[in-house]
């Protein structure tokens, strides 16, 4: 019986930027596999006119109704971003999981261009050492089990970027004059963070050059004057900024602007890659850096303890699960259920003070608050809570301690 993967390609859909790589991947799609290609390319907010991606297509005989860009920028925060940020979740204790979250969203939105075209596969332009390449996947086989996934830099011949530029030159594809130069790193881009890596950066103990940041300025360049904020939140979203009610992505842009400004998000972070080596990244998320301390600002009053610390428990899971790749997994969504239902309570406003690089808590109120100045006064009030009960608390947490100490004692 024929392997899916003997069979002729027909059809794919190329998740596109418009840049020489995946330029050179349609070019190789339509003289390798001799298919017809429909190229996706998913607005996320990465700050690039998409215009020209359309033109190039057209130039590299790509038919209209087979071009596809897609602003997807509030379904990108709303579906994806903000579920996320309920969690708290970040990679290894810093990563706040940028470039993680963006793939399950163009993997999905590629499928459901496959299935409307009536494409028998799908291609990415990632490489076969990094992580993207797992989440892609992952997606596609999730969402069409049966689907071809073609990844031309595990098929294809070119090892050097010398030999994909010759095959650009061959096939009369245009190559920016920086191109023939190495170029210093490589930057993936999205509304909530960008990400640099390789080449200037490889060396982890050097550090990054100041013209690798993309998002924000220098924290020593902030202003000398705190910008001082207050977000609102429903249901662990947060919905508003200084009382005005922004829809998802107006609210991220809004937070990536303060935190522009004033210096914040910066990580240069030597993470563990999924196919197991080490990498060495600088992340900017200054939007996400100020919403997840506001967000952990409003559970800190409306979220009971025991709640929080178990959700503190599941979160190393909850972003491991992110950052393999196993967003449509069902263990990511048993979590998403428990996190969804620990949130329903945490709507309020807090006030954060923005400063030279830092985010603080200064302030926080809500209708669903669990703190009881009554109870955590050192002024005499009401006394709802009696002092003498903590000695028998105190007494029955000691019991197995003393125990052990008897025992070491004889």
């Amino acid at each position: 019986m024929a392997k899916a993967s003997d069979k002729p390609v027909k059809k794919v859909v190329l998740a596109y930027s418009g840049g020489l790589d995946t330029s050179i991947i349609l070019k190789w799609l339509q003289t390798e596999y001799n298919a017809e290609v429909v190229t996706f390319t998913a607005d996320l907010g990465q700050g690039e006119e998409l215009a020209p991606a359309r033109e190039k297509a057209l130039k590299m005989g790509i038919k209209p109704e087979n071009i596809f860009i897609d602003d997807l920028r509030e379904e990108f925060v709303r579906d994806f971003v903000f579920p996320m940020f309920r969690a708290n979740a970040q990679y290894e204790g810093d990563y706040l999981l940028g470039t993680s979250i963006a793939r399950p969203l163009i993997a999905k939105r590629q499928i459901e261009i496959a299935r409307m075209v009536g494409a028998d596969a799908v291609c990415h332009g990632a490489t076969g050492k990094g992580n993207d390449q797992v989440r892609f996947e992952l997606g596609y086989y999730a969402l069409e089990p049966d689907i071809r996934v073609i990844a031309p830099w595990r098929e294809w011949e070119y090892r050097s970027r010398e030999a994909l530029l010759d095959f650009a030159e061959k096939n009369q594809i245009p190559i920016a004059k920086d191109k023939r130069g190495e170029a210093p790193f490589s930057v993936d881009a999205n509304l909530l963070h960008s990400s640099s890596e390789g080449k200037v950066l490889e060396d982890p103990a050097v550090e990054a050059p100041e013209f690798v940041h993309q998002r924000t300025i220098a924290p020593e360049d902030a202003p000398d004057k705190a910008t001082v904020i207050t977000i609102g939140f429903e249901k662990g979203d947060a919905v508003s900024i200084d009382g005005v009610a922004l829809s998802p992505a107006s609210l991220l842009t809004r937070l990536n602007e303060l935190g522009h400004d004033n210096g914040i998000g910066r990580l240069d972070l030597v993470e563990n890659r999924y196919v197991g080596m080490k990498s060495r990244g600088v992340y900017e998320t200054p939007g996400g850096t100020i919403l997840i301390a506001a967000h952990r600002g409003i559970e800190s009053i409306t979220l009971d303890g025991g709640a929080m610390h178990l959700k503190d428990q599941l979160m190393p899971k909850y972003a491991e699960l992110i950052y393999n790749g196993f967003w449509f997994s069902p263990e990511r969504e048993m979590l998403q259920a428990a996190i969804d239902l620990s949130q329903q309570k945490v709507s309020g406003t807090v006030r954060v003070k923005l400063y030279k690089g830092n985010v603080s808590v200064i302030g926080r109120e809500s209708a669903n608050s669990l703190y009881d100045q009554d109870l955590v006064t050192f002024e005499e009030g009401v006394q709802a809570y009696d002092h003498n009960d903590a000695g028998g608390f105190i007494k029955l947490n000691a019991l197995r301690l003393r125990v052990l100490a008897k025992r070491d004692r004889r």
